[in-house]
């Protein structure tokens, strides 16, 4: 595989894991606040379920249209730098080699050596293409708008089956415990898999989901048993 390839692989691989990662804590994190906002109402298990599968589908298919149109977006605004960026240098023809070497010197190479290297690129018919890459144009390195929602379509699919499993799975009187613990934990895990992804401090990535984690939990159910007491 060529270093080309293997940029654009490593660049479409990040932004499938940044889907994916922020899909999980969407699935995670909405789907346990709104069951835990319906058991706070002191609802059914039946019922609670239901909610929670509804949101499920709904977010999860609000997630990926989300992340389509914002990738695509983002796709569209690279696609234009390319054109203006191709258009450029055909226009500025003549100050290719020039351009070139200028871009070697600034890297430390001296005078002498960035004029070879320029020139021998000239010499083999590859100074466009060098010249591209070193401007950072590449079209074969463009996001993907499809691989990035279907990824986060997923990832909030298995981030949302969390609460559910945990209400569905435990007796009506350590639903809200055991929910909060499986939430908590899952919510550990995607912090230390998304710092280690990013090469980032594992405990405060932890800690700064965690704590919005539990705070949209504790908000939710606390407004589904004021709800409830006010309905019953």
């Amino acid at each position: 595989m060529s270093e080309k390839s293997h940029i654009a692989t490593s660049n479409n691989q990040l932004n499938k894991l940044r889907a994916s990662v922020l899909g999980a804590n969407d699935g995670i994190v909405s789907t346990a606040g709104l069951v835990l906002g319906v058991t706070g109402a002191a609802a059914s298990k039946e019922t609670i379920l239901l909610a929670g599968f509804a949101g499920l589908v709904a977010g999860a298919i609000s997630m990926a249209a989300g992340e389509f149109v914002s990738v695509s977006s983002q796709r569209d605004s690279e696609k234009a730098f390319l054109n203006r960026t191709k258009l450029h240098i055909k226009k500025e023809h003549a100050s290719e080699l020039d351009e070139l070497v200028e871009i070697y010197q600034a890297k430390g190479l001296s005078s002498k050596t960035a004029i070879q290297a320029a020139r021998e690129l000239q010499q083999s018919g590859t100074l466009m293409i060098e010249l591209e890459k070193e401007l950072g144009i590449d079209p074969d390195d463009l996001t993907n708008p499809w691989s990035a929602a279907i990824a986060s379509a997923i990832s909030f699919v298995i981030g949302a089956a969390v609460p559910l499993a945990a209400i569905a799975l435990t007796p009506t009187e350590w639903q809200v415990p055991a929910t909060t613990l499986a939430v908590l934990v899952s919510l550990v895990l995607a912090g230390i898999l998304s710092a280690r992804a990013g090469e980032a401090n594992k405990t405060r990535a932890a800690l700064r989901i965690v704590v919005w984690g539990v705070g949209a939990m504790v908000v939710t159910y606390v407004i589904g048993h004021l709800v409830g007491v006010s309905l019953g």
